[in-house]
């Protein structure tokens, strides 16, 4: 049996971007040839775009799991990794994007829309590109930077002009099925329509989509029957259509009551008091059906609801219900307004924005957040000291080490960036003590565990300003030159 699936939750894992490489130059009389380690490939992300022709999350529900592929590791003579590749998941039109807290993050509509849910990682940069004046042969590379790994729900809201509402076998799949191509299954029991069933209707030279929301019944806002599930997808429509039952033999029913019950439903689900109503007394083509409506009919008038009477067997009334339907959708549309045009928004950085932000915890530790730091630390490889030397510097440059300090830090304080944490000791400064070495080692760390006296302090910062001009403009391009590695 068919089903209609509208509400999913995915889980997104975007691909990890590739590690960089370290390499040396070998070559016959040229033992010493420069470092030639290539970059790692960025990970494929995963987008979602509008497909008119995909009208159900129906896939989803049977492989909830969607990984992107993983960037490429670089390699020596300064080969770089293939970029992993991007991953497209096609999604009805009217798809509605949330967290797993409800926090709506996108909402799909028109053929086309695209959002990128997960973001793969950035590719590492291999030591060939980390070299600078100096660092001639560094001895380490960045790792790739992990994809994003989250769980989203897709929501799918149908994108009709008209919806119709009203008791189980009132007539809405009927009417849908003889007012347009649509051709929902039909039968003389409740709750035949299972899923919501959409038709295009044209009348002379207008065109509207008609959607039929089934399960309504007192208690579908708060669970009960079928109606909950569904009346997500009247929220879209500009119309609303009572389709009333005026044959039906159930005790306690009326056309004034089934009114009043579908519209306490509209009302506890809430956000449809706007949208113009309308009413078709269905089943005329049945006696007492035909005497009823004559009956109720200026009871529903002095409401200020435009009533028709039809028959979906015979198809008395229906072409004075579309025309009327028509009209209202047109004035509805006439009156949303105008869609305004893609525009590119450039937030400008201030001056004094450094990138980042500390925060101090109540347990004595501090916390580090901000793109750069966090992404520098997450392709740092902590098992090799030159690269750790390397981050220290980059955040010395970057002004981690004097905001702490203003902070209220002191050494051995426990400080956190992203998911790693360390005992900070400021003794390292950026580029100043910086001694080449043996590929992977940094001297300056095998004395972390000492604490920088003042006049230490003092000597290295007179040391910095003083510096050479290559090495000021080398320390430029460390912490510069990971922007520009896209």
């Amino acid at each position: 049996m068919a089903m209609f699936v509208d509400r999913v939750v995915l889980h997104l894992q975007a691909g990890d971007g590739g590690h960089g490489c370290v390499s040396i130059h070998r070559e016959k009389f040229k033992p010493f040839g420069g470092p030639d380690g290539g970059n790692g490939g960025h990970g494929g992300s995963i987008s979602l775009v509008v497909d008119p022709q995909v009208h159900t999350l129906l896939d989803f529900h049977f492989r909830p799991h969607v990984k992107a592929e993983n960037g490429r590791g670089g390699a020596g003579s300064n080969r770089d990794g293939a970029n992993g590749q991007d991953l497209v998941i096609k999604v009805p039109n009217g798809t509605v994007v949330q967290t797993s807290d409800g926090e709506v993050l996108a909402d799909l509509v028109g053929a086309g829309t695209t959002f990128e849910a997960a973001r793969g990682g950035r590719g590492g940069r291999g030591n060939a590109s980390l070299a600078n004046a100096r660092r001639k042969a560094p001895g380490f590379a960045e790792l790739g930077e992990p994809g994003d790994r989250l769980d989203v729900v897709l929501e799918l809201k149908s994108v009709a002009d008209v919806g119709l509402v009203g008791f189980p076998s009132a007539g809405k799949s009927s009417l849908i099925s003889v007012i347009s191509a649509a051709k929902p299954k039909i039968a003389d029991y409740p709750f035949t329509t299972l899923v919501p069933n959409l038709g295009v209707v044209r009348v002379d030279n207008h065109t509207f989509t008609v959607a039929d929301v089934p399960g309504l019944i007192p208690g579908a806002a708060t669970g009960k029957g079928l109606g909950l599930e569904f009346l997500r997808h009247v929220e879209r429509c500009a119309v609303l259509v009572h389709v009333i039952d005026t044959a039906t033999l159930e005790p306690g029913r009326d056309p004034l009551a089934d009114i009043d019950a579908i519209e306490a439903e509209l009302a506890e689900y809430g956000g449809l008091a706007d949208r113009p109503r309308l009413v078709a007394l269905n089943k005329i083509d049945v006696p007492d059906g035909r005497d009823l409506a004559e009956i109720v009919r200026p009871d529903l008038e002095a409401r200020g609801l435009p009533v028709f009477e039809v028959s979906t067997a015979t198809r008395e009334g229906l072409k004075e219900l579309t025309y009327a339907v028509a009209e209202v959708v047109e004035q509805a549309r006439s009156a949303a307004p105008p869609a305004e045009p893609t525009r590119i928004v450039i937030r400008l950085k201030a001056v004094d924005d450094a990138g980042f932000t500390i925060e101090a915890e109540e347990d004595g530790s501090f916390t580090v957040r901000g793109t750069r730091p966090e992404r520098w630390v997450r392709q740092t490889n902590f098992d090799n000291d030159e690269a750790v030397g390397y981050l220290a510097d980059r955040l010395a440059r970057l002004g981690v080490e004097e905001k702490l300090a203003k902070a209220g830090a002191n050494p051995g304080d426990l400080v956190r960036i992203g998911d790693r944490e360390f005992d900070w000791q400021p003794t390292l400064y950026a580029g100043v003590d910086f001694v080449p070495g043996n590929r992977g080692t940094d001297i300056r760390l095998e004395e972390k565990s000492t604490r920088a006296s003042a006049a230490e302090r003092l000597e290295a910062r007179k040391a910095r300003r003083q510096r050479p001009a290559d090495e000021i403009e080398a320390a430029a391009q460390d912490a510069d030159d990971d922007e520009d590695w896209e």
